[in-house]
């Protein structure tokens, strides 16, 4: 995934579960994995430090690197 085409506002879609989610609250937690689907899409909502993305899903607002996504739509 080029970091270049992944922008705030695009929707994105897990192309491969990490090995757990972070939350993208002020006081981030670890959560499973499962709790998203590979293919659930979501909408990249900030671009935080480290190279990660906050991304909003129904279930959640989670960080995930770029290796764990693919632009769909924006």
């Amino acid at each position: 995934m080029n970091k270049t085409e992944i922008a705030v506002g695009s929707i994105i879609r897990l192309l491969t579960q990490p090995p757990y989610l972070k939350t993208a609250d002020p006081m981030p937690m670890l959560r499973p994995a499962d709790i998203l689907d590979i293919g659930a899409e979501g909408t990249v909502m900030d671009r935080r430090p480290g190279g990660y993305w906050g991304v909003h899903f129904p279930q959640g607002t989670f960080l995930l690197e770029s290796q764990y996504m693919e632009v769909v739509g924006g």
